[in-house]
């Protein structure tokens, strides 16, 4: 567990010359997840048709517990547009990400992945990591961190790629 921390904190750094080290182009589908969630199984393809916000997290990383009351006020603003933010935990352990969420409550879904499978497909250097993927399934932007001053940029970016209405 330690060892993890270590090297995705240490990465972080590297993480932060946004655009660096991605999985997935913009433009190219989205690595597929199937994790399990606070209420089920919690799938990409499932979510199909949305526009989605997929966040990587961990218990230990501060800008998460920065990030956490933003990405709830995405979802109750833009939920009803078409928006699903998925928070996925990377944690060793499910009870440290279920710690976190008791001080830091997720008004959307939730997944835990404690074997890592998901931010290797992602190549995920650093947390939070976001992407925000299309109705299609393609990958329309990626970010790494996670500042006061990114979430202008971000919610202009999500509600730019909301599903237009007929």
């Amino acid at each position: 567990m330690k060892l993890r921390k270590l090297g995705i904190a240490a990465l972080l750094g590297a993480s932060l010359q946004f655009g660096a080290a991605f999985a997935s182009e913009v433009g190219q589908a989205a690595p597929a997840f199937d994790l399990p969630g606070a209420s089920g199984q919690v799938r990409l393809a499932d979510l199909r048709g949305k526009l989605v916000y997929v966040d990587f997290w961990a218990s230990w990383c501060g800008p998460c517990k920065q990030s956490f009351p933003w990405m709830n006020e995405m979802q109750a603003k833009y939920g009803g547009h078409g928006l699903q933010v998925v928070g996925i935990a990377v944690d060793n352990k499910r009870a440290d990400a279920e710690q976190f969420l008791k001080e830091t409550p997720a008004r959307f879904t939730v997944a835990f992945d404690t074997q890592g499978e998901s931010p290797k497909s992602y190549r995920i250097k650093g947390m939070p990591s976001s992407y925000l993927i299309a109705p299609d399934g393609r990958v329309l932007y990626a970010h790494a961190g996670f500042r006061e001053q990114d979430k202008k940029e971000l919610e202009e970016r999500i509600r730019q790629a909301l599903p237009k209405k007929p």
